[in-house]
């Protein structure tokens, strides 16, 4: 990444300027190296769909408010981004190499009446710096969306789909899979690749409705590999929580415990057999009669927290009547916290609730806390002096302020694991902003255009500590008679490839 960098610095300091992506409804650019070849997409995070620096006309909220998913807030897709690069182990489902920069370039785009720019010498454009993500470009034939799937590799649609699982990707459909055609040897192009880009929806902050649309392609439906069990087994929610606490500081403990239950539930449900079809199914949710149900995990999850209740394990403070709805109070109460480099399993378990950035009204990011390195690794020669500076962005070190997250109470006694036809309650989206529902299994909106807000039936970052702990084994033994429910479901089905159907 470093020496992409410097090859789009260098691009830029020869005249070479980076060019916009025109497609989609954020700011997004190509940084080009010195053959004028596009070597990075770089999305900043002030200019995602509806953030104030928008180039697209999608303007009118604030950073750190709920954007075009009501749980991933505006300019946090690109922290999500770098996360989804980080969580592919071994390069295990080849997401390009993501990171976080601070890049100052005219080229960016600053709405009238935004403060934060600075005039150029002899320039009517504002030159300013900004975070953004930095992902390596892929160069590609094609997308999945203008290609049949019957080529793709059943591995590559696994090891994309068990990263979709573990990250609870909002967001899987053709247009974010490049594909890659390679020659057989013999003139023909009969091998692809698979590429899963823009991650940016991913890791929401409650449990929602995923879209994967490799759900509906016969890959999926074929059993795990060895290679893919072993993977998956290997894989350590708590080590992977860690390891994104210290290296995205700004990420949100609520995002990080989507990732630690879904991670879990892709574990147990290998470990109890199923293919990456079912596992996908019983993370989607139904639209019956005009209304969204849970997804078979979102109902184990209310049946965890029933039982918790009953069991009168909850914190008292989750007693506090009136605070029934999911969310994001601007207007909170500011708590001082402190960053530690590096964190035990029990500490993050122990880990408070806290939201980021948006306890000073002005909706400022945590990202824009970000500091430049002063450092230079090796300046080449005739290097200007200050380069190292437009290339490196180092994360805060310094204790800092964030607001408390008010705490949520919800009372799941009516809640059966054995009826999933009853109705559900909503911690929100009960009337979705633009008027419907989403029903991820007919009627998907892809990330590029408006989606509506979703219901959230199960709330994870409201849980204290002792509580998080129960309800994670109180799902994982939950867990199995859900399983066995699935199971009996897809054996009463029509088998879904015929026997012709080979990979």
């Amino acid at each position: 990444m470093k020496h992409l960098v410097k090859d789009s610095v260098k691009a830029i300091k020869n005249g070479i300027d980076p060019l916009p992506v025109h497609g989609g409804l954020g700011g997004a650019y190509y940084f080009r190296n010195t053959r004028g070849e596009s070597v990075a997409i770089v999305k900043p995070t002030d200019e995602e769909p509806f953030a104030p620096n928008n180039p697209k006309g999608f303007v009118g909220k604030a950073l750190g408010q709920p954007g075009l998913k009501r749980s991933v807030r505006v300019g946090e897709t690109g922290i999500r981004e770098v996360a989804a690069y980080l969580l592919d182990h071994d390069h295990f489902a080849c997401v390009p190499p993501t990171a976080l920069v601070k890049i100052t370039h005219s080229v960016f785009n600053v709405n009238d009446g935004v403060n934060g720019g600075v005039k150029a010498h002899n320039s009517k454009k504002p030159v300013i710096s900004k975070i953004a993500s930095f992902q390596q470009f892929i160069q590609h034939d094609f997308d999945a969306s203008d290609h049949g799937s019957s080529s793709f590799p059943v591995s590559a649609v696994h090891r994309i789909g068990i990263l979709d699982i573990r990250i609870l990707n909002t967001d899987r459909h053709g247009g974010n899979l490049l594909v890659k055609k390679f020659d057989d040897g013999v003139g023909r192009f009969g091998q692809v690749e698979l590429i899963p880009i823009d991650h940016g929806l991913c890791l929401p902050e409650t449990l929602e409705d995923p879209y994967f649309e490799w759900i509906h392609w016969p890959q999926s439906s074929i059993p795990f590999s060895e290679d893919e069990i072993e993977y998956i087994a290997k894989l350590d929610p708590v080590e992977d929580c860690l390891m994104l606490k210290r290296e995205l500081p700004m990420i949100r403990v609520a995002c990080l415990r989507v990732l630690h239950l879904c991670t879990i539930f892709l574990k147990e449900a290998v470990n109890f057999g199923l293919c990456l079809a079912e596992i996908g199914e019983m993370m989607s949710r139904e639209f019956r009669a005009g209304e969204e149900e849970p997804s078979e995990l979102e109902v184990v999850c209310m049946e965890a927290r029933r039982a918790i209740v009953e069991r009168e394990v909850v914190s008292p403070r989750a007693d506090v009547a009136g605070d029934s709805e999911f969310q994001f109070d601007i207007d909170c109460e500011e708590v001082d916290h402190h960053f530690a480099a590096k964190m035990t399993a029990d500490e993050y378990m122990s880990r408070p609730v806290y939201q980021f950035g948006i306890g000073n009204g002005m909706g400022r990011s945590m990202l824009s806390k970000l500091d430049e390195s002063i450092e230079e690794e090796e300046e080449e020669s005739g290097g200007e002096e200050g380069e190292g500076k437009e290339e490196r962005g180092i994360l805060p070190s310094a204790p800092m302020k964030f607001p408390s997250i008010s705490m949520l109470s919800a009372s799941l006694k009516d809640t059966k694991l054995s009826d999933k036809s009853q109705k559900y309650p909503k911690f929100s989206g009960d009337k979705p902003e633009n008027g419907y529902l989403m029903n991820s299994s007919s009627g998907h909106r892809s990330a590029s255009e408006q989606l509506p807000s979703s219901a959230s039936f199960v709330k994870l970052a409201d849980m204290p500590d002792e509580e998080w702990g129960v309800f994670l084994d109180k799902v994982q033994e939950l867990l199995c008679p859900a399983f066995e429910k699935r199971k009996s479901v897809t054996i009463g089905q029509r088998q879904r490839l015929g026997t012709s159907c080979q990979f």
